[in-house]
């Protein structure tokens, strides 16, 4: 939102396809980071036989991984990407230094695939059903905060994924990026009291 001459706001809300494969693929290899976010609903845990190190190995690829894939303009490689097989344009690797997160994504390619596009595909069709009611719920938030601070919103950027994870809540899963529970996103009142602290932080 934009006022004449004031302060602006941008927020993009979306359940991406490639943050959702991302989770997927993260529960489907036992993948502990980012330990403060819970996991997607309706994928059994797994169980691997890695050892500490081989763990550890791939915990900081995929961590790199999911920062490439939450902010790619904040986090830019130093090498060349590489789409990987198997996952369209969804997922692309620095060309260097990925070999074990792409061996032990590739098994989980069809299952992730679908998992995730399902996932995408609810929440784009919830968004169609409610047209206006993502910048009613933040734009009425916004408002809240300045008539509590007495000023206009400073300028600010934020991006909502809304995803099917197992606790309700809000966390920030980007310098600009909070990941938000579907169903707390659907309670407007209780949405309305999650995001403010968020509006209120950047705004």
């Amino acid at each position: 939102m934009a006022g004449a001459g004031g302060p602006e706001w941008t927020i993009r809300e979306d359940a991406s396809h490639p943050v959702l494969l991302a989770l997927c693929l993260r529960q489907l290899l036992g993948i502990r980071s980012p330990a403060e976010l819970p996991s997607l609903r309706g994928i059994p845990p797994r169980t691997n036989d890695r050892t500490h190190e081989a763990q550890d190995a791939l915990e900081e690829q995929w961590g790199t991984y999911w920062d490439l894939t939450v902010e790619p303009q904040a986090h830019p490689s130093k090498v060349p990407l590489e789409l990987v097989g198997g996952f369209e344009t969804l997922i692309a690797l620095p060309i260097d230094g990925f070999d074990e997160l792409r061996r032990a994504i590739a098994p989980h390619a069809s299952e992730a695939m679908a998992l995730s596009q399902t996932m995408h595909a609810r929440y784009r069709k919830d968004a169609v059903a409610k047209p206006g009611t993502s910048y009613r719920a933040y734009a009425s938030a916004i408002a809240e905060h300045e008539r509590q601070v007495g000023r206009r919103a400073h300028s600010f950027e934020l991006n909502v994924q809304v995803l099917p994870l197992t606790q309700r809540g809000v966390w920030w899963i980007g310098a600009l990026t909070v990941a938000v529970t579907d169903g707390l996103r659907q309670d407007v009142v209780a949405f309305d009291a999650a995001i403010h602290p968020i509006i209120a932080e950047l705004a």
